[in-house]
């Protein structure tokens, strides 16, 4: 099991939290998906690609600006 934290610097409110996480969460392999607003980072656990996670944090309307 893969555990990678995002970096998207527009996440701002509890709807950039909800929005983004709506959108990554239900990606085949994901097992968790949390969106820390303060830290305005994104947390995946589970086996999913980086550039599906990209996808699903861009439908969202947001963009991942790094991987930490």
């Amino acid at each position: 099991m893969t555990v990678r934290t995002y970096s998207v610097p527009a996440i701002s409110c509890g709807h950039c939290k909800s929005a983004i996480e709506s959108e990554v969460a239900p990606l085949a392999g994901v097992e968790s998906a949390v969106v820390d607003i303060d830290a305005r980072t994104l947390t995946v656990i589970g086996d999913v690609s980086e550039d599906a996670v990209r996808a699903a944090v861009d439908e969202a309307g947001y963009e991942v600006a790094s991987v930490v």
